[in-house]
């Protein structure tokens, strides 16, 4: 990757880190990366973003500094790459942070990215972040009454009910899938429950 750091043409620094995380050994993948994620070009930042769960560690701050990159994709890039990889205790709560400011960015594709990430990693230090992503617009309160599942809170119960009866269909979708997987039990009668 050091050669190909320097190409003036971002295409070739993406091509080349694509190469690397894919079969380099995993130390060069690890240690180009960084190189990838601090590029100036955002094409590049956004593929090592994407490209980081298939390395076997990542630093926290690295991928921190990409889910708050001005660039929306790459941020949108970084969220999801978040929620894909096993972080140690004290890296999780730093990414869980990250991404809890993530989910209040001005840009929605940035705000769902985020909460899906939250609900994969599924700390609870992200719920709150992902029962206000629940009043957001459609796109986003879809992805967060998925996020919901791995969650046990009464607040959770009642945000998958009120998922139930949303105006916009596939978050009423998402509700009712949620209900069928025995998420969100605990407030419903026995009547809902059938």
């Amino acid at each position: 990757m050091s050669a190909a750091h320097g190409a003036p043409d971002a295409r070739v620094r993406v091509t080349a880190l694509g190469a690397l995380v894919r079969i380099s050994p995993p130390r060069a993948a690890r240690d180009g990366w960084p190189l990838a994620a601090a590029d100036p070009d955002p094409t590049v930042r956004r593929r090592a973003a994407e490209l980081a769960p298939a390395l076997t560690t990542v630093a926290a701050p690295l991928l921190i500094a990409l889910v708050a990159d001005e660039d929306q994709l790459v941020a949108e890039a970084a969220c999801f790459a978040a929620g894909e990889i096993e972080w140690s205790d004290r890296d999780r709560r730093e990414v869980v942070g990250a991404l809890v400011r993530a989910a209040a960015h001005d840009d929605a594709l940035i705000r769902e990215s985020a909460v899906a990430a939250l609900g994969s990693l599924g700390d609870p230090d992200g719920l709150d972040a992902i029962l206000a992503a629940c009043s957001d617009r459609p796109t986003v309160r879809r992805r967060a009454v998925l996020a919901l599942a791995p969650f046990d809170d009464p607040r959770v119960d009642a945000a998958i009910e009120a998922a139930r009866r949303d105006t916009d269909w596939q978050t009423r979708q998402a509700g009712e899938d949620l209900t069928a997987e025995g998420v969100g039990l605990g407030d419903l009668s026995d009547e809902d429950r059938a």
